[in-house]
């Protein structure tokens, strides 16, 4: 299984907010996927999962293309987006059931899917409860349980531990380090120590290019103190500490 960008740009009238960006990732590898505000990573993100068309290029997921075989391509992914919405008056199991309905599961296979991707996210204390009434931290793990339930191929995140507390952080990272034996996984975030804690690969952009894509030691081998945060800073025109 493998995600591929093919020279995807993204323009709204003549600004650039994506620019001639290709990679490959194959499973059992997790991409760390960073860079400042506004340097187009959601827009990417989005391109990559078939939410937004591209200006031109394409994504290609096992070999089918997002824009010209959609169905088949988006079967293969799941998503989770920053802001994900939620039905606030449906209960979790309710609502991750509609989820997999969507996904075209039904009978037993919904049931255990279901029933899995609330044990995996520790959702079973709030799984009866409206989703209106949970914290953030309980609602973001909801969002990431729609995600996963259909045991997609590639798994697209963005900004996965927003909003948990340490404890939290450190069970989804340890989820998404058990997903990588059967999926290829992108991981956008701001949180550098999750590049550490999770990523095999990073791919820095600023100003809707490419400006980094390997592997963390070499990431981190840029900047003379090995701080993640200072080759942070040099890649995206800050100043290291």
């Amino acid at each position: 299984m493998t995600i591929s960008a093919e020279h995807l740009c993204k323009y709204y009238g003549n600004k650039i907010s994506v620019e001639d960006m290709s990679f490959s990732l194959d499973e059992h590898a997790v991409l760390g996927f960073i860079g400042p505000n506004g340097a187009g990573k959601t827009t990417t993100m989005r391109m990559l999962c078939g939410i937004m068309p591209p200006s031109s290029g394409d994504v290609l997921i096992d070999g089918a293309s997002i824009l010209n075989d959609p169905v088949a391509a988006k079967r293969k992914i799941g998503y989770l987006p920053e802001n994900a919405p939620l039905h606030g008056s449906m209960t979790v199991r309710s609502f991750l059931i509609y989820c997999g309905r969507m996904r075209g599961l039904c009978g037993r296979k919904l049931t255990e899917a279901v029933g899995s991707s609330i044990e995996k996210c520790a959702l079973e204390p709030v799984e009866s409860e409206e989703i209106e009434s949970l914290s953030k931290g309980f609602k973001r793990r909801v969002c990431l349980a729609q995600a996963i339930m259909h045991s997609p191929e590639v798994l697209v995140m963005d900004e996965p531990t927003d909003g948990l507390d340490p404890n939290q952080k450190r069970e989804i990272r340890s989820l998404i380090r058990s997903m990588r034996e059967h999926s290829a996984i992108i991981v956008s975030t701001h949180i550098l120590e999750e590049i550490d804690a999770v990523c095999d690969r990073v791919l820095t952009i600023c100003a809707g290019r490419r400006v980094f894509d390997g592997t963390v030691s070499e990431f981190r081998a840029l900047a003379p103190s090995g701080r993640l945060d200072d080759v942070f800073a040099m890649l995206s025109g800050g100043a290291p500490s």
